[in-house]
């Protein structure tokens, strides 16, 4: 079996030519945008095993919002109208 060549890190891919670029070549010139601008959430193992999709995820996570919502709401009495009311 052939050892398959090792490549030059800064080397181009034989498809391309430097002349198909119109400025400098900058490595990870999009990176921070990407960074900023990604929602990507990575979920541990167990996790992703209850999860199967991300259609999932999304329907548990709206379900456990309106709830929150909903709990939040509640106002508790403070007592006061019970001691009135005696």
């Amino acid at each position: 079996m052939k050892k398959a060549r090792k490549t030059e890190e800064n080397e181009l891919r034989p498809e391309y030519k430097r002349s198909d670029f119109t400025g400098p070549l900058i490595r990870g010139k999009y990176a921070k945008r990407l960074r900023e601008s990604s929602n990507i959430v990575v979920l541990k193992p167990e996790v992703a095993e209850v999860f199967p999709n991300e259609e999932s995820v999304n329907s548990a996570l709206l379900s456990l919002m309106e709830l929150a919502k909903k709990t939040t709401r509640l106002k508790r009495s403070s007592g006061r109208s019970k001691a009135r009311a005696a």
